[in-house]
């Protein structure tokens, strides 16, 4: 299929995960100039169902389905994905910037010996795009130049696929057999929440270093959870062992783009605003006046976290039993 353009989804038992929707919609604009089909490829086990719900976004759904896939594993899944895209005779691999999508394919874009640009904003062309240097700061514009074009997705950049028009077809390929190459799937530990996921949520609430325990987290949980968002944190307050580290926003954590971003206790280091200066409203709570993070905010407050949450639950409080 000349110019096809491979899509990796990641999903769940049933469906496809919301993180790989940008990615569809990114993988339609390399479509645009290519002028070929998007091809979507599931990995994993027992993925029928995934398979399935994965139609209604591409043109085409290759299944990889073997007993032994069902954890991801870079070792494992990237040489399938190699594979789909020497079979499709692909122009372009493409996978959202989760930690897996960052995981598998700069190996599998080694094994096809293709170019790769990472952590892209914008689709400029079938083999040029957009993405952040410089913690964000600044802005490059690359061309890759290999046959092949490798480019993970900054999901807060690219809106989320909705179903086609038309479902596309679903192949299932066998896995003759699949070779780790020596690494072994130990666990996965996960923390279930209520909340919305960080990178998904409307609202978003982060703490700093300022907060100074985790115990001090639970106010802002509470906030959180009024608001209907999610809880955030910056690395030193994660580093310092307050929370857990799947909570951490910035250039090394997760990357946010809420309707409404409240940083508490963050002084703003050009690490943490490469994670989050994509919010729409930013709302800064610091005692230090000179904290580069009033230099991103909309609305800033001086104070301590200690006066101004309570007030803060107070006043959302107030004005929900209003409604």
């Amino acid at each position: 299929m000349p110019g096809a353009v491979v899509v990796f989804l990641e999903t769940s038992a049933t469906a496809v995960r919301t993180a790989s929707l940008p990615a569809i919609t990114a993988a339609r604009q390399v479509a645009q100039h290519t002028g070929g089909p998007v091809v979507g490829v599931v990995v994993g086990s027992g993925i029928a169902a995934a398979a399935g719900d994965a139609a209604q976004y591409v043109d085409q759904v290759i299944a990889y389905d073997h007993a032994d896939l069902g954890n991801p594993l870079a070792e494992s899944y990237a040489p399938i994905l190699a594979d789909a895209v020497t079979q499709a005779g692909a122009s372009a691999l493409v996978a959202a910037a989760s930690s897996t999508g960052k995981d598998v394919l700069p190996r599998a874009a080694a094994l096809l010996e293709a170019g790769m640009a990472s952590d892209i904003l914008a689709v400029t062309g079938g083999k040029t795009f957009r993405r952040p240097t410089y913690a964000g700061n600044a802005l490059a514009d690359v061309e890759v130049l290999t046959a092949v074009v490798v480019a993970t997705v900054r999901g807060t950049e690219f809106a989320p696929a909705t179903p086609a028009a038309t479902r596309g077809t679903v192949e299932t390929r066998a896995v003759a057999g699949v070779n780790t190459i020596g690494a072994t799937f130990v666990g996965l530990h996960t923390t279930k929440s209520s909340r919305p996921d960080l990178t998904e949520a409307a609202v978003v609430v982060s703490g700093g270093r300022g907060m100074k325990a985790g115990e001090n987290f639970k106010i802002l949980g509470e906030l959180t959870d009024l608001l209907g968002g999610a809880l955030g944190a910056s690395r030193a307050a994660c580093d310092a062992g307050m929370v857990p580290n799947d909570m951490q926003v910035g250039q090394t954590g997760k990357v946010v783009a809420p309707k409404l971003y409240i940083a508490v206790a963050i002084s703003g280091a050009i690490q943490h605003l490469a994670g989050m200066k994509g919010s729409k409203v930013i709302v800064a709570i610091n005692k230090d006046p000179e904290a580069p993070i009033f230099q991103v905010a909309d609305y800033g407050l001086v104070g301590t976290w200690e006066a101004s949450i309570p007030a803060l639950i107070a006043a959302v409080t107030k004005l929900k039993n209003a409604l």
